[in-house]
């Protein structure tokens, strides 16, 4: 029933929100790609760390060209997770694409993740750490 519900809610956003562009530049997929890769390795509870906020949104302008930008694709990334979710999300902030996207980097990641933790959430951990989406502790 919860699938079912977000299924509905992103095929109405889709239909009655505003149109917009299919695909995503190549800076907003670098950057969503990294963004999802980091909190995967935290949803899997990798030992050792943490969300870097600051340096994130840092990282996002660099790519992005603005904090703005930075924050946008952030806030699209979680309507995503909330649409997939069932839980309320702004639809204002959702992006198809987005939500695609982040859900293939998810499964891949994730994937890599349970297969084999011990080797996968040090590198996408410290691959993490490296860019600024995360720290350790």
């Amino acid at each position: 029933m919860k699938f079912k519900l977000s299924v509905v809610a992103m095929f109405a956003t889709m239909v009655s929100g505003p149109l917009r562009a299919a695909t995503l530049s190549d800076a907003e997929a670098a950057f969503l790609d990294q963004l999802v890769t980091a909190s995967v390795v935290l949803e899997q509870r990798c030992d050792g760390y943490e969300v870097d906020g600051s340096r994130s949104v840092q990282l996002g302008a660099r790519l992005l060209g603005s904090p703005e930008a930075a924050m946008a694709m952030i806030d699209a990334y979680a309507a995503a997770i909330n649409a997939r979710d069932g839980e309320s999300y702004d639809p204002r902030k959702f992006r198809p694409e987005v939500a695609e996207a982040a859900t293939r980097t998810f499964r891949r990641v994730r994937t890599d993740l349970i297969r084999n933790p011990k080797g996968a959430c040090p590198d996408y951990g410290d691959a993490s750490v490296d860019r600024g989406l995360l720290r350790r502790y």
